[in-house]
């Protein structure tokens, strides 16, 4: 008989072992690390135990995950607190600058803001060109991935702008305008890259952004 016909038969006679408890016990096949003679039986455990250790594998990456998240959660949190109880644009760029540098560990930190009534003479307000405008205005969400192809944008970090080799652009809104920028960079190029999550990072703009326009409409 050929392995086709073998198969075909047990599966249409699953009774078989059943009617012949025996033979499981009597059938052998080789341990898939030793090779040696083991049962059907002792098989069938071996291969339970495999998938029982790949899903607490998953479980166990699940938990951290989880843990990850919470504590990303806490952070956002803390800088939420802190933009609400900024009292002028110089708390709130404050509050944006500690947090995300000193809490979130992001080593740099540009915010620019543009189309705004009321102005400050700090870099923040520095004019940016038209096509950065433009190019921030058709983000749908944020930028994450290589800072080397974003030039203009690398000048907001002055002497370290040579080192950075990743970033995230986050586009601020008001409604459907846009009315700045948050720029994080890193000399890590596996920081922000582009397969990853922006669900907080897209927060973060929603936060920060909020509480610009609280300050200078």
């Amino acid at each position: 008989m050929h392995a086709q016909e073998i198969i075909a038969f047990f599966n249409a006679h699953p009774e078989f072992f059943d009617e012949h408890p025996e033979m499981l016990n009597q059938l052998t096949v080789p341990h898939p690390l030793n090779g040696q003679a083991i049962s059907l039986t002792e098989r069938q455990l071996l291969t339970l135990r495999e998938k029982l250790a790949q899903v607490q594998g998953k479980l166990a990456e699940l938990v951290s995950f989880g843990e990850e998240n919470d504590v990303i959660a806490e952070k956002v949190h803390r800088l939420t607190l802190s933009l609400l109880l900024a009292e002028d644009f110089e708390s709130v760029n404050f509050a944006v600058y500690n947090h995300l540098q000193e809490d979130f560990a992001v080593p740099h930190v540009a915010l620019r803001i543009w189309n705004s009534i009321l102005k400050r003479p700090v870099p923040e307000f520095i004019e940016v060109s038209e096509e950065l405008r433009f190019y921030a205005a058709d983000l749908r969400q944020p930028y994450c991935g290589p800072a080397a192809q974003h030039g203009e944008i690398l000048t907001w970090f002055g002497e370290a702008a040579d080192h950075l080799r990743s970033m995230a652009l986050i586009p601020l809104r008001r409604d459907a305008q846009i009315f700045g920028m948050l720029a994080l960079g890193s000399e890590d190029p596996q920081r922000f890259f582009p397969e990853m999550g922006t669900m907080y990072v897209e927060r973060i703009g929603d936060m920060v952004g909020a509480a610009v326009l609280k300050q200078i409409g």
